[in-house]
């Protein structure tokens, strides 16, 4: 027995699935929303690490570690 489904069906049942899935698991939504954000950030700083004067590795660990 084949079973058959129509394009609205089949976009209707999609659409069902995916609240569903947000309801149940929104801890998947907000995790890839602040994947998202986190990506965009790095982006943004290696950005601007590119026109900003470079400094020696062992100045950044002397801040990293709060000697200065």
């Amino acid at each position: 027995m084949e079973i058959s489904i129509n394009q609205e069906q089949l976009k209707n049942l999609i659409k069902t699935a995916l609240v569903e899935v947000l309801e149940e698991r929104h801890d998947l939504l907000h995790d890839a929303i602040e994947e998202a954000i986190e990506d965009v950030a790095l982006v943004h700083a290696i950005e601007e690490g590119k026109s900003t004067e470079l400094v020696q590795r062992e100045e950044i660990f002397i801040l990293l570690e709060g000697k200065k």
